[in-house]
């Protein structure tokens, strides 16, 4: 069955509420720059609750989707559908970090309060409320203790910590990280992954884009795999462990509870497929 047919397969389901409502919808979506398609005939879901992982390799698309579903790129065909119960208030973005970001000379709290921007609108202050939400969001990512440092003196663990707590002050119920764990080491990452994992066990809906397969197959309950300017694979976790091979005499060890070692050569080998 074609990536587009079953994906309409899906968001039937979802409107006949066989599974939860869906946030947003993707309808034959083509998505690129300058009219030069980067991701054509896109049709899925997401829906409360989700934690879908985008992975796939350089330049295949990841970000150009991310940003087109944040109305930051406009797609060259296709329809994207929004549900009217989600606002931009709603939303939290956390984007790749660049060097510029890292050397910004600001205190910790005042970087995780600027996440309250968006819904203090045209007001020159933040009121109690916005305040009191960073400070909360400090406490959760375990930041406060360093909240009056300076965000550029921080390592990098800390400082994507910090950049979690702020896109959490605009992220009511959708999350969207591009990279987040990019550049950290191994424990900082594991950290790292595993607030994002408890935010979504509250009810935060959670995209994300990753190169770390085995860490997404750990957290996500959706993958969808992108190579070659097409979608390998999108659906359920589990779906997507079954379907993994040992490729050129690679062995593949996938456990989800426990510790995880992924070939990723091995993962891009796997037939073209869509499984909800």
């Amino acid at each position: 069955m074609s990536i587009i047919k079953e994906g309409y397969r899906v968001l039937q389901s979802y409107r006949k509420g066989d599974v939860r409502m869906p946030l947003i919808e993707c309808h034959e979506l083509c998505i690129g720059y300058g009219g030069k398609p980067v991701l054509p005939e896109l049709t899925f879901a997401v829906g409360t609750g989700d934690f879908l992982c985008i992975i796939g390799e350089n330049g295949s698309g990841k970000s150009t989707l991310m940003k087109t579903l944040l109305n930051l790129v406009s797609p060259i065909s296709g329809r994207i559908i929004v549900s009217d119960s989600l606002t931009p208030h709603d939303i939290g973005y956390m984007p790749q970090q660049t060097t510029t970001q890292k050397d910004f000379p600001a205190s910790v709290r005042e970087v995780v309060l600027s996440g309250c921007l968006n819904s203090s609108g045209l007001r020159p202050f933040f009121n109690k409320a916005e305040k009191q939400r960073a400070e909360d969001n400090m406490e959760i990512l375990g930041i406060s203790a360093i909240a009056r440092h300076c965000y550029r003196e921080l390592s990098g663990g800390q400082q994507q910590r910090v950049l979690l707590a702020r896109a959490l002050c605009a992220a009511r119920r959708v999350l969207w990280m591009d990279e987040p764990a990019a550049g950290l080491d191994p424990g900082a990452s594991a950290d790292l992954y595993d607030v994002v994992k408890r935010l979504n066990a509250s009810g935060v809906t959670v995209i994300m884009i990753s190169h770390d397969i085995a860490s997404a197959i750990r957290f996500a309950s959706h993958i969808m795999h992108i190579g070659n300017h097409s979608v390998i694979f999108y659906g359920k976790k589990e779906a997507y462990i079954a379907m993994q091979e040992p490729a050129h005499d690679k062995q593949v060890y996938i456990g989800v509870d426990s510790a995880h070692v992924m070939d990723e050569y091995s993962a891009l080998q796997v037939p073209v497929r869509c499984d909800w």
